[in-house]
């Protein structure tokens, strides 16, 4: 163990700090969406968390009827869509639109992807594709009106890279795409469509030299990311961790950044891996690794979609156990993880973050400031299986008025660790209303008394950061 000191000037000047963490989030695929607990989930995640859009799968898949064939006639019903949407709209939630999977009645193929089974082939025709996107949203403009649908952002497939999500080539998803960009520019100019939508950050530079020599619009750049990617030749999450990096996901996010030659650039979906049954979900290391890259993608993106709020969540098959290492923020019963609590710690973060003096291997600090009050945001972490202990850390604020109060939030193995209590209630798959109760009380974020030193406008506090672990020190100026 060994002492690590930060030291920030609160006489400097400051720079924005955009809760861009807060624009989307992302779910599993639309019909989860007519569920009465994802919905109570969701508007839980808007209310306390701050999500503004929320991103899913499958809108146009057979299992939401939107395109069918009958008697060799196509036939679009948007009841099902309507049913989402409205609800959405009803707790001020808008929707980031990805428009995806294949209806079977237009499909050129027959392979599916999920447990849902969702056609990932090319339209037989092309023409029958951009008529379907363009009816659905000129339904939407007649419903929710134009105002409404312009705060909306429409993303065209999810990940055509990888073949199990695309048959197609690129050269087809280009095709697939400006099929669908034209068709909802049709319906008004100022709809914000991008895409690729791609896996691993792939086909940046190649979609905007496509969009940009063939006149396609492509308003923003979307695609996604995990510290998992491309090692998935070693079956183990934990080998893949271990040989990737921490600060990767900042890297290839530059990367990004620069292929997009000035668009908006969304990732609408990360996480601490790509596994839907990554034990560490469920535990602080993933809650310090997202505090980590959310404040490392500052500037670089304008929107970054955790995947997922919610483990109601059937890609594969449909849980039971409580902890199963989904994606989600919340459990199947609604039990917040480490996770959640992450984000509601970012939430609470004031708009204006301050220039910090430090650095460690393991050890990340931030300073932000709000009204009347500083909070100093510390994350211990680094990528499994590297070398990490606990840090005893010193932070010195200088130019600061006199506090008037201090307080710590910790997230790591000893505070908000729902999953350590149901470990030693035996782990049991389904739980009772008085199971719930218990484990929804070892998920708070307690508010500790901090101690700090002041002499001649200077702060001083000391604090121990266990390995994966977040801390939150507020200190109230009155």
């Amino acid at each position: 163990m060994s002492s690590i000191s930060f030291f920030c000037n609160l006489a400097e000047v400051t720079t924005p700090l955009p809760h861009f963490w807060e624009h989307t989030v992302g779910s599993d695929h639309a019909p989860m969406a007519l569920r009465a607990d994802w919905q109570q989930q969701l508007q839980q995640c808007h209310n306390d968390l701050g999500f503004k859009h929320v991103r899913f799968h499958g809108l146009l898949s057979d299992d939401m009827g939107t395109l069918v064939l009958a008697n060799n006639k196509l036939l679009y019903s948007f009841i099902n869509v309507d049913q989402v949407f409205d609800f959405l709209l009803a707790i001020d939630v808008k929707p980031f639109v990805e428009l995806s999977f294949m209806p079977k009645a237009i499909a050129s193929g027959k392979r599916t992807v999920f447990s849902y089974e969702a056609n990932v082939t090319p339209p037989r025709d092309y023409r029958q594709w951009g008529t379907l996107i363009n009816r659905l949203v000129s339904h939407w403009v007649e419903r929710y009106g134009l105002a409404e649908v312009r705060k909306w952002l429409f993303e065209v497939w999810n990940e055509p890279n990888l073949k199990a999500f695309w048959t197609g080539t690129q050269r087809d998803y280009f095709k697939l795409f400006r099929y669908a960009a034209e068709a909802i520019k049709q319906v008004d100019s100022s709809f914000q469509v991008g895409g690729p939508a791609t896996a691993r950050s792939e086909w940046i530079a190649d979609f905007v030299d496509y969009c940009e020599r063939n006149k396609v619009p492509a308003d923003f750049i979307s695609t996604h990311h995990y510290p998992t990617d491309g090692f998935e030749s070693d079956i183990e999450t934990e080998i893949q961790l271990y040989k990737s990096q921490r600060g990767i996901m900042r890297e290839v996010a530059q990367n990004t950044r620069c292929h997009a030659r000035g668009r908006p650039v969304y990732y609408t979906e990360w996480n601490s891996s790509s596994n839907d049954r990554d034990p560490l979900h469920d535990e602080s290391y993933a809650a310090a690794f997202a505090v980590s890259t959310v404040m490392e993608a500052k500037g670089l993106v304008e929107g970054y979609s955790f995947w997922t709020f919610s483990d109601i969540f059937e890609e594969t098959y449909f849980p039971s156990r409580p902890f199963h290492g989904g994606f989600g923020l919340l459990t199947l019963h609604g039990i917040p993880k480490p996770t959640y609590r992450a984000f509601e710690l970012l939430r609470q973060l004031g708009r204006e973050q301050y220039l910090v003096d430090g650095l460690h291997e393991t050890v990340d600090c931030s300073v932000i400031r709000d009204d009347l009050s500083v909070t100093i945001l510390l994350t211990n972490y680094t990528t499994l299986g590297h070398a990490i202990e606990t840090e005893q850390v010193e932070i010195r604020l200088d130019n600061a008025p006199k506090p008037v109060s201090a307080n710590i939030q910790r997230i790591d193995a000893e505070h908000v660790n729902p999953k350590r209590l149901w470990c030693e209630m035996g782990q049991p798959e389904y739980l009772s209303h008085k199971d719930v109760e218990r484990l929804q009380d070892a998920t708070l974020l307690v508010s500790e008394k901090q101690s700090l030193e002041y002499n001649e406008g200077s702060v001083v506090l000391k604090t121990s950061l266990p390995p994966q672990a977040v801390a939150a020190l507020t200190i109230e100026f009155g």
